[in-house]
């Protein structure tokens, strides 16, 4: 069934949704179908109705994006191709840094042609492949899952119109754009286009817009990554565009556990697709038709929670997926592909292997 695109209504009550811990509806909201039963679902004890929240939205300051926990051990699955959240109100958070192994014998048989690659059982927190895991490499866009962590910790007006200025086109390199200076669009349009279409001048503007300014949000970055052990970790924009960020695949493994505690993040990055109204008082609104960065989220053929793509020359193409297969959750990190093809091709190759392992 084709995905209808989100309306800003809809963008807004699925983030007032998310704030008030309505996730199973804000994610069928945020799908923009009740039918798509293949693509990833979040189940959760009760709901309020959108139509409650569209009220409190008006009535509040539309700051109170919660975290949820999101921990495998204490979920309610309603099939082998769901996420799942806890229905429980405890504050247990995913544990980010501890790293077992598996013997070899447990290890996915495959091989991978991406330079650092790393996949994790998510369930227990071993690795069930690794190679060359624990060298820092340049990252690229995957930077932009820090940065809606940093935006959604400091609990923003999600609803506050922000402008972009010509100082969000410039950076350490050239990249393309759509946007333009002197768009104006709503914080949580912003960070959706950020996490799904990947542009760089949102994300910019949502560091700028961050309170302290734009310096502020590069050293809330890095205190994030040292608070989830993130060793081998350094944010010097936020973005991506600068080769100077890099992680290891199992310190970014860690950042995608810690993503996963945020639905907003869950549901953003797996978007489909989006029609943003982009108003520019300069040169007239518009709208702006844009799909998932991923071709995996775009086809729908995998259960997949979390995703972010990423490319600059330094880095070669990565991207950090969350999946459940086999009733088993998964984090796969792969970075420094010399194509997207080998992107691709490695990251299918993981997901296939997933789902002909044996699981106890």
């Amino acid at each position: 069934m084709k995905q209808l695109p989100l309306t800003k209504q809809q963008l807004i009550a699925a983030m007032i949704s998310l704030s008030l811990g309505s996730v199973a509806q804000a994610a069928l909201t945020i799908n923009g179908s009740t039918e798509t039963a293949s693509s990833a679902r979040l189940s959760w004890g009760g709901a309020d109705s959108l139509s409650e929240a569209r009220n409190i939205m008006y009535k509040s300051n539309g700051s109170a994006i919660k975290k949820v926990d999101n921990g495998y051990g204490t979920t309610n699955i309603t099939n082998s191709n769901s996420f799942a959240s806890s229905n429980n109100t405890n504050s247990a958070r995913y544990n980010t840094t501890y790293r077992g192994a598996f013997g070899s014998s447990d290890m996915i048989p495959i091989s991978t042609d991406s330079r650092s690659v790393a996949v994790i059982d998510a369930e227990t927190g071993e690795s069930i492949y690794e190679k060359d895991a624990d060298i820092a490499r340049p990252m690229a866009s995957i930077t932009k899952i820090m940065t809606a962590m940093v935006v959604l910790d400091a609990g923003l007006d999600m609803r506050e119109e922000i402008t972009l200025d010509p100082e969000d086109f410039v950076g350490p390199k050239r990249a393309s754009s759509r946007l333009k200076s002197g768009d104006r669009m709503n914080r949580a349009e912003i960070l959706l286009m950020a996490l799904m279409k990947s542009e760089n001048p949102a994300a910019k503007s949502l560091a700028r817009n961050y309170p302290g300014g734009y310096n502020a949000f590069i050293r809330a970055m890095n205190r994030k990554a040292q608070d989830l052990g993130m060793t081998t970790a350094f944010f010097g924009d936020p973005t991506g565009l600068d080769k100077r960020n890099v992680a290891s695949s199992n310190d970014l493994v860690k950042m995608v556990r810690a993503a996963g505690n945020y639905d907003v993040i869950r549901r953003f990055s797996t978007t489909k697709s989006y029609d943003f109204f982009v108003s520019n008082y300069s040169s007239g609104n518009r709208t702006y038709k844009a799909n998932n960065t991923s071709s995996l989220v775009r086809a729908g053929d995998y259960p997949i929670g979390i995703s972010k793509t990423g490319f600059i020359n330094e880095a070669g193409r990565c991207v950090v997926m969350e999946t459940r297969v086999n009733n088993r959750p998964a984090i796969i990190v792969i970075l420094g592909a010399n194509s997207s093809a080998t992107r691709w091709g490695d990251a299918k190759n993981i997901l296939n292997s997933l789902a002909t392992r044996r699981t106890v």
